[in-house]
């Protein structure tokens, strides 16, 4: 799983639900979070595997993306408009992570599931999380629509908007090891400078398949690669050997 790390490096230090005004549509139900720290209400039978809907046309895909993008955006400006940007960003890495396995995704988007219940589990997620009122309404809110579907897209989309508010790059770095701190942090500089970015934030990845080495993503959709990897040097010197499919056997 992707570890998102803070390098401490700066120049300075489909449906949409009705339109909400932005800074109350999360606030307007109070809710009691203290609740067990695992998810006892979390059960999931393998009837409910099947349950999730993908969008079928380009249409559809395109009405999932700006679904959440809205959804994202306006998160971002009850964040800012709290002055809780950065703990609203670090509820969202929680909500990524509860969210990285299929079947809570799988029990929330089961309609044979009940409301009531649906709810309850997000009380819990909110509680051993310690999220702020305000996410876990979001998230509640998202289910009483039944949007809890585009929570990823809406993860991805507002860790856009928190990047650009805040001026930060995302760097994700490849390696077939964890990298040190140290290594991280001249990653960071290094991509501050090609950047000219205020911030930057790693996320990194383990990826085997590179042998030795690392790579590193950055720019808009990670569109811009530095590849360091033996893998990639292997590759280079298999093109110019004019090896083809060969197959090296070490």
């Amino acid at each position: 799983m992707a570890a998102l790390q803070h390098v401490p490096v700066s120049s300075q230090s489909k449906n949409i639900a009705p339109p909400q005004t932005p800074r109350t549509a999360f606030l307007h139900k109070p809710f009691n979070l203290s609740f067990a720290s695992s998810f006892p209400s979390l059960n999931i039978s393998s009837s409910s595997h099947n349950q999730l809907t993908h969008p079928g046309s380009a249409l559809g895909a395109r009405m999932v993306a700006t679904a959440a993008a809205s959804y994202a955006a306006a998160l971002a400006d009850v964040a800012t408009s709290n002055n809780t940007l950065d703990v609203t960003n670090a509820d969202i890495e929680k909500v990524e992570k509860v969210f990285s396995d299929s079947k809570v995704l799988q029990f929330f988007c089961n309609p044979t599931v009940g409301l009531e219940k649906k709810r309850k589990v997000i009380e819990e997620i909110a509680d051993s999380s310690s999220l702020q009122p305000h996410t876990a309404n979001f998230l509640n809110i998202l289910v009483d629509s039944k949007r809890i579907d585009l929570i990823n897209e809406i993860v991805k989309d507002f860790e856009t908007v928190y990047n650009k508010i805040t001026d930060t790059e995302l760097a994700v770095v490849s390696s077939v090891v964890k990298l040190e701190s140290q290594h991280l942090a001249q990653i960071a500089k290094q991509v501050q400078k090609l950047t000219g970015a205020k911030n930057v934030r790693i996320k990194t990845l383990i990826d085997p398949s590179l042998v030795a080495g690392f790579t590193i993503r950055y720019g808009n959709s990670g569109s811009k690669l530095i590849d360091m990897s033996v893998k990639k040097q292997l590759e280079d010197i298999a093109a110019q050997l004019d090896l083809g499919d060969i197959q090296l056997v070490v």
